[in-house]
């Protein structure tokens, strides 16, 4: 299926709805960008409905919008070693390991370039705000954005003991219904869409919970229900799935968040990282 998912298309564009054909005339024409973008963004840009996406991708015989993502990128062209050929610098087995090491440099640079360029004042403000007045900070994410939600909560740790890191996604569920408007949520999803963060973010929603969403996909699932989106840079294609480069956005507005916050409690935050530097200092060796 994977090889072959535009010959699919092309054996059922006959049979395919009206909407259908606008979206397989949209897939054929930017197969590559289709495969960037989110199921919200693809339906804007054709004009259809969501729900006609999903459908479409059943109907190719996948499990829903990302398998068809995947299988797109798999059909477009990859290096032998598995990377998008569409990909900022991607890598291939004829690469020396000083080219690995420059290609790796360009796409993290190109990932913070990105971030910056993306950085929106007013958001940024807000969720200071937001983290400087709320009594707790539950910093979530699932698979490899989990990582991201426990660096979050490690460099805040060091300034403040409101952050609180949580990994499972039920665990986290639970944490959140018994959360309130006093609370709040760090939450990171590069691609801003998956069912275990709208589940928890439907509560935080019934429990008036604010939410500051890192995401590379502003228009997603998850900025529905979001009080700021904060958008982080590179365009990781599916067959990258938890690229450092895209981590490498996060980590920028993680510090940006983190000095942001310390700047607006200053006092607190440095006797904070006094206390805490001094309190590893017998771990060095």
């Amino acid at each position: 299926m994977a090889d072959s998912i535009l010959d699919s298309i092309t054996e059922q564009y006959h049979s395919l709805t009206k909407s259908g054909k606008k979206l397989a005339d949209y897939v054929f024409s930017h197969t590559t960008e289709t495969q960037y973008l989110s199921i919200t963004s693809l339906a804007e840009n054709c004009k259809v409905s969501e729900a006609t996406i999903t459908r479409f991708c059943r109907g190719l015989g996948l499990s829903g919008y990302n398998a068809f993502k995947l299988a797109l990128a798999q059909a477009d062209r990859t290096t032998d070693l598995g990377d998008s050929s569409n990909s900022a610098e991607p890598v291939s087995s004829e690469d020396s390991i000083s080219t690995i090491c420059a290609k790796v440099h360009a796409a993290n640079l190109l990932s913070l370039n990105e971030s910056y360029a993306l950085y929106d004042e007013e958001e940024m403000s807000k969720a200071i705000s937001i983290l400087s007045s709320s009594r707790r900070i539950y910093c979530f994410g699932q698979g490899g954005s989990m990582i991201m939600a426990m660096e979050a909560w490690a460099r805040f740790s060091t300034a403040s003991p409101n952050f609180v890191h949580i990994c499972d996604s039920h665990m986290q569920a639970s944490a959140i219904a018994m959360a309130d408007s006093k609370d709040a949520i760090l939450f990171f999803s590069y691609s801003g869409s998956t069912k275990d963060m709208c589940d928890t973010l439907q509560i935080a929603s019934k429990r008036h919970v604010p939410v500051i969403l890192i995401t590379h996909f502003p228009k997603s699932a998850g900025a529905e229900f979001a009080s700021v989106v904060l958008q982080c840079g590179y365009n990781e294609s599916p067959l990258q799935s938890g690229s450092v480069a895209a981590k490498v956005g996060q980590l920028f507005l993680i510090d940006c968040l983190f000095y942001g916050y310390c700047n607006k409690n200053p006092d607190t935050c440095s006797a904070a990282r006094s206390a805490t530097a001094h309190a590893i200092t017998n771990k060095l060796l």
